[in-house]
């Protein structure tokens, strides 16, 4: 993992907080390039801001399940930033993120991670975004308590102690993966007011859909009823799907 892209870090001692660690898988450096400035500009360029990449621009040798666990596991940060690297900062800076996270403390102290685009257990679209299909969007209202995050920009805590399944793999559907997660863990997903430009429309291709089914096939088996055995007792865990607001993901 390297850290910085123009082309190595700010400098850091050990005794200095980091308050943000920018994460991204790169398959152009050029792009990844483009991105660090914009943040940078945005006001994510202190000491207390590191930019950690894992190099895929000579084949996927990291997909976005096991990046994103190396990212967890290795940024120094009290918040991570998991980001696709063609992203652009807009007119909403490092003042308006910090912003909107104490806007979340205030309102939920147990909120694990939030983002700028994802859906809700009532079905619904959230989204504050400008990309190729359209400019300046903002779909329902902020913040929203989210099932899943869209991935081109997720805010972690760290101490919400999060990382993902290490039996699912490939490069979609990890942001809901990671708000099921924290949901199981007793904590919740946001999303929230922040614009930024994504310059990808993403694509809902034959890849997708076979993360969407091993996503399905993952929560089946980790949902399932069981007999729990300890040493001294037995007792029944029932799963049950129908009751769960996430429900719709494992019914065919």
């Amino acid at each position: 993992m390297s850290r910085g892209a123009e082309p190595r870090p700010a400098d850091r001692t050990e005794r200095e907080p980091v308050r943000f660690s920018i994460c991204t898988l790169v398959t152009d450096h050029a792009e990844y390039a483009e991105m660090v400035r914009s943040f940078r500009a945005g006001g994510f360029d202190g000491p207390d801001c590191e930019y950690l990449y894992l190099d895929n621009s000579e084949g996927n040798a990291f997909d976005a399940f096991k990046g994103g666990n190396i990212f967890l596991r290795e940024a120094a940060g009290d918040f991570i930033i998991l980001c696709h690297q063609d992203l652009l900062l807009l007119n909403d800076h490092r003042d308006a993120l910090e912003a909107r996270m104490a806007e979340l403390d205030r309102l939920d102290p147990d909120w694990a991670l939030c983002g700028n685009a994802g859906g809700t257990a009532a079905g619904q679209r959230v989204i504050r975004i400008s990309d190729p299909h359209g400019a300046d969007q903002a779909w329902g209202s902020f913040p929203a308590r989210a099932t899943a995050l869209d991935e081109n920009f997720i805010v972690v805590r760290r101490d919400a102690n999060l990382a993902f399944f290490h039996d699912l793999s490939g490069f979609h559907l990890y942001g809901a993966d990671l708000c099921i997660v924290a949901d199981v863990l007793g904590r919740t997903a946001w999303v929230v007011d922040f614009h930024l430009q994504h310059k990808s429309p993403g694509r809902a291709d034959a890849s997708f859909h076979a993360s969407e089914r091993a996503l399905q096939d993952k929560y089946r088996r980790a949902f399932r009823s069981r007999s729990i055995t300890t040493t001294c007792t037995t007792f029944a865990v029932q799963g049950d799907t129908a009751a769960n607001p996430l429900g719709r993901l494992f019914r065919r």
